[in-house]
């Protein structure tokens, strides 16, 4: 069974979004889970019981689960994050170099056809098709 998938369909009906998934050295799972308002301790204490009961039933396999938020500098994985924290500071690294650089920070202007509109510090406005996009995360603004 893909996890990711069973915790893609599983997590929304309990009122959480699935931030990000990863397995963990020593064949366990971190899942990172998000809601408008944020996350709690509460919120991961529940949905880390309901993956247990739900994985046994599933008859998954793993050594030790991790509930956590994504905390502030969150990461930015699918289109719709993009445009729920359009105007956020964000720090966005490429695979290919895009106007001679790999590593960006600045503001989501928006998403166009599947290509992040990022608004850099000098009010440039740089085109990040998302298919090049490494690694992206919010910059906490304090």
């Amino acid at each position: 069974m893909d996890v990711r998938l069973l915790l893609e369909n599983t997590l929304p009906g309990l009122g959480y979004e699935l931030v990000d998934f990863e397995l963990t050295p020593g064949g366990g799972f971190r899942v990172f889970i998000d809601k408008p308002g944020g996350i709690t301790v509460e919120d991961c204490v529940s949905t880390s019981n309901h993956l247990t009961r739900l994985f046994m039933v599933e008859n998954i396999d793993y050594d030790r689960l991790e509930v956590s938020s994504p905390g502030l500098d969150r990461p930015l994985k699918k289109e719709a994050d993009y445009v729920r924290f359009q105007g956020s500071l964000a720090k966005v690294r490429t695979r290919l170099p895009v106007e001679q650089q790999k590593r960006f920070m600045g503001r989501i202007a928006g998403i166009q056809d599947s290509v992040l509109q990022l608004q850099l510090e000098d009010g440039r406005i740089v085109a990040i098709p998302l298919s090049n996009i490494d690694k992206a995360r919010l910059e906490p603004e304090f």
